[in-house]
């Protein structure tokens, strides 16, 4: 009533009010992970919005990030392995996690991404940059961080269902099945996913003519279901039970005559997690169990070597928020992972345990984030300190700056120590420093137009780097000092106008890794940029949303890829353009929601990785029925 009446003596005098514009920050809430939100306010930090997560929902995580993060995807080939590439990192220095859960093979120390289904993910989240001390040794290059949608409670009983139906290019066919019920107390949920792909395409040899994949198929069954149970306002218990069963056939290289390899992979991961939510203090307790079965035949060498690894993890931990200007975090990590050697008949074991701890500082309303974090781990019986700190600072309401520099930290996997033929027990930790420095300027994204412009560069040295040569038996050795550096930029704008939105973006990546040091004597490496590593690698994206319709056209550019340590080798650069689809309406109580995409729609010849050719153009159309 006072501030009514002040307002209407104020008119008395006047006719209008003095306009006042209001500024605010509001820090996003990008992940359920506390130690992406604010423990690492200085790393780039790359997160996949809803829309395009919807467009690829029929994809692989391999596509999607190939043709919208810059960050190389090796493919090798349709139903081969596809592992991902950070900053000129190998593929074991370039890690995975699920839900918090490091989703990496326990034998490998590498997680296969063209076997991640983007259709059981919420969230994605790319992680630049090194940071051992949160999440663990071997985040070298950077991490890869996927979620399942958080359970939701409904005063009321929930049910929700959703049948999805795909097509596509190579006799590819898809089934999807999900459902949902929730209750004020209970969350259950489950998602189903079958697929069938003959992936026969047309190809051109080495001798200039055209061939058809044979040894091609693709069968698979993934299978996750959640069920929480929320105990009152404060704590929340969830079970997660997450299936996959994949049987493909590896057709043959172009440097082969005849194929008739084919591999099964099996995982079993099992997630309980227990949440405490209070008005300063979070506590969680996380644990997992994780199967994998790897069973590879090649019946003209008469190889079959199989591959069973068992992971155990858990996880305490605690965030307290003293006040506005002082959080930190406590947590315990154990890992144990164990390698069945069943020619040998025995059992290889790494042991894991960790007391990690992160401190996060705001001062300045919210201008200035520090995060100072250390981790002590014991791996077997080699104890290391990994520490790191990162900060970013908001210049003005437009434009910041971030730092961060991390220890990191490898030891080597089952496979390079104890495989049989070949491991090499004496392999010494692959270690060295990570520095990266970057600036955003953005426009505020309530205006009608708004302008985003991201630049980082990087620095790191890596010494002891392993890698796998020799004869008729590889084995790995600890070769070279490997420094990589380089720059990469995100740039989007975006207008709206009415019912319209219109995008442009142009995401790039420049990086030289390049050897310093090798212990092989003259073998051309020094200088020379490490095989399978882009120096140029960036995607284009232009389209717009109208309504409940989105188009958008992508576009990739892969660059030279070295085959050889002493670049007499190498594959050609590639471009490839993409169209992206999606269109939605409500029909009564039913949600339809169509997509489509169109891959390589110029036909392009191109291969990721030496001999193992790409499809030409090809399309994907899928209809999805909720209610």
């Amino acid at each position: 009533m006072l501030f009514s009446f002040f307002i209407a003596t104020a008119q008395k005098h006047t006719d209008t009010l003095q306009e006042i514009r209001v500024k605010s920050k509001r820090r996003q809430q990008v992940s359920a992970d506390e130690r992406i939100n604010t423990f690492s306010p200085g790393q780039k930090i790359k997160s996949i919005d809803s829309i395009t997560l919807q467009q690829y929902r029929f994809q692989s995580v391999a596509n999607l990030l190939a043709q919208q993060v810059p960050v190389f995807v090796k493919s090798y080939g349709f139903n081969g392995l596809a592992t991902l590439n950070f900053r000129g990192a190998s593929a074991a220095q370039s890690q995975v996690y699920w839900n918090g859960i490091p989703l990496q093979n326990a034998a490998l120390g590498l997680s296969d991404v063209s076997l991640l289904p983007v259709s059981l993910l919420n969230k994605v989240n790319i992680v630049y940059g090194g940071s051992a001390a949160l999440w663990g040794s071997g985040n070298i290059g950077g991490a890869l961080v996927v979620e399942n949608a958080q359970p939701v409670f409904d005063t009321a009983i929930a049910v929700r269902h959703s049948v999805s139906l795909v097509a596509g290019s190579f006799g590819q066919y898809q089934l999807g099945l999900q459902s949902s019920v929730s209750t004020a107390r209970w969350y259950v949920s489950a998602n189903l996913n079958g697929q069938l792909a003959e992936n026969n395409f047309i190809y051109t040899d080495n001798d200039g003519k055209e061939d058809k994949t044979r040894n091609s198929k693709l069968q698979s069954g993934v299978a996750m279901v959640q069920a929480a149970y929320k105990a009152n306002d404060k704590n929340t218990l969830s079970v997660t039970a997450w299936y996959q069963n994949y049987y493909r056939e590896i057709p043959k290289a172009l440097f082969e005559s005849v194929s008739i390899k084919n591999q099964r992979d099996r995982s079993t991961r099992l997630l309980a997690t227990w949440n405490r939510d209070g008005e300063r203090a979070k506590l969680h307790l996380r644990t997992a169990y994780m199967h994998d079965y790897m069973h590879y035949r090649d019946s003209v060498i008469q190889l079959e070597p199989e591959s069973v690894t068992q992971q155990v993890y858990a996880e305490a931990g605690i965030k307290y928020r003293h006040n506005p200007h002082h959080q930190w975090i406590l947590f315990a990590p154990i890992h144990i992972s164990l390698l069945e050697r069943r020619m040998k008949n025995d059992v290889k074991y790494q042991y894991r345990y960790a007391l990690a701890a992160a401190y996060g500082y705001t001062a300045f309303k919210e201008k200035l984030l520090v995060a100072a974090n250390l981790r002590g781990e014991i791996i077997n019986e080699q104890s290391i300190l990994l520490p790191g700190i990162n900060a970013a600072y908001s210049i003005t309401f437009w434009l910041s700056i971030r730092g961060n520099v991390q220890r990191t930290y490898r030891n080597p996997t089952l496979n390079e120590l104890y495989f049989d033929p070949g491991g090499n027990e004496q392999l010494k930790p692959e270690q060295g420093w990570s520095k990266d420095v970057g600036y955003t300027l953005k426009t505020n994204p309530s205006n009608r137009l708004v302008f985003l412009h991201d630049l980082s560069y990087f620095d790191r040295k890596i010494h002891n780097w392993i890698i796998w040569f020799g004869g008729g038996i590889w084995t790995p050795h600890n070769i070279a000092t490997v420094h990589s550096h380089g720059i990469e930029t995100e740039n989007n704008l975006q207008y709206r106008t009415g019912k319209w939105t219109w995008h442009i973006g142009l995401n790039t990546s420049y990086v030289l890794a390049t050897t310093e040091k090798s212990n092989a004597p003259n073998d051309g490496s020094i200088g020379k940029q490490i095989p399978y590593t882009p120096r140029y690698n960036g995607q284009a994206n232009i389209g717009f949303t109208y309504g409940v319709f989105h188009f958008n056209y992508n576009h990739t550019y892969t660059g030279y890829r070295f085959v050889t340590v002493d670049e007499s080798q190498y594959l050609l650069p590639y471009n490839t353009g993409n169209i992206q689809l999606m269109y939605g309406k409500q029909l009564s109580a039913f949600r339809l929601q169509a997509t489509a995409q169109c891959n390589n729609i110029w036909n392009r010849q191109y291969a990721v990785v030496n001999g193992r050719p790409m499809p030409g153009i090809n399309w994907l159309v899928g209809l999805s029925v909720s209610r």
